[in-house]
């Protein structure tokens, strides 16, 4: 079928509260169909999530996850409006599932893309726009080449646009919207932080042979010198007649 024009995408969104882009997302699933594309943003939860976006969530919970080994650890604070929802098993899980995301993506800086600083963009701007293999291309098309590696570069900083780890199909913000409609609050990530283990530490760079022996105790032996080396006596041999 033909795309899905702007004024589709208006109209779905002035009718049900949702994102411009699960709009056009929900109209290209149904084909177009204005019913069926607000009837599938339903199932998805969008247009409840929507609804409750502006809603205050100062409640929660900070959840701490470890990975395997111990090289790697998440803090991430996740928000829910009450303290009911934050004691929910469904409210746990996703924090420990959000926790266990940030882990595995360690590209990931971000909690969306509005909070990358401008100056950050413009600089990523002026370093593509700059390369060698859109030398040669007219402006106008440099400009939208340039614009698609942004805005690809941004995404993999975003924690909200990754895709969850449990499901490739979804990203982490349509995660958090079908919990949204599940436990009926507002639900935000606010902050987290990753740790890795010797992240920043120069580490001094040994010879492991010299290690081993230094932990053990033992000492290269030296080779002694001429001067200090017992000369071997000689043995006098009887002459023979």
């Amino acid at each position: 079928m033909a795309g899905i024009s702007a004024k589709q995408v208006k109209e779905l969104r002035d009718a049900t509260g949702a994102g411009m882009m699960d709009c056009k997302k929900a109209l290209q699933e149904t084909e177009g169909d204005l019913q069926k594309a607000t009837e599938w943003l339903r199932q998805k939860g969008i247009t409840s999530a929507a609804k409750k976006e502006g809603r205050v969530a100062a409640e929660g919970l900070v959840e701490s996850y470890i990975h395997t080994g111990g090289r790697v650890g998440v803090l991430v604070e996740i928000n829910c409006e009450t303290d009911f929802v934050a004691r929910r098993d469904e409210f746990k899980g996703l924090a420990r599932d959000i926790a266990m995301q940030i882990a595995a993506c360690p590209n990931v800086e971000v909690v969306r893309t509005t909070e990358i600083p401008e100056e950050s963009i413009a600089r990523e701007r002026e370093i593509e726009m700059g390369r060698e293999d859109l030398a040669k291309k007219p402006e106008n098309i440099r400009e939208k080449i340039v614009d698609g590696r942004i805005g690809k570069r941004l995404k993999e900083l975003s924690l909200m646009d990754q895709p969850f780890i449990k499901d490739q199909n979804i990203t982490i913000e349509e995660l958090i919207k079908q919990s949204v409609a599940t436990l009926g609050e507002n639900i935000q990530v606010r902050r987290f932080s990753r740790f890795t283990l010797g992240e920043g530490i120069e580490k001094k760079e040994e010879n492991f042979a010299e290690e081993v022996a230094a932990q053990t105790g033992q000492k290269k032996a030296e080779k002694p010198s001429e001067e200090t080396a017992p000369k071997a006596e000689k043995k006098k041999g009887k002459k023979k007649k």
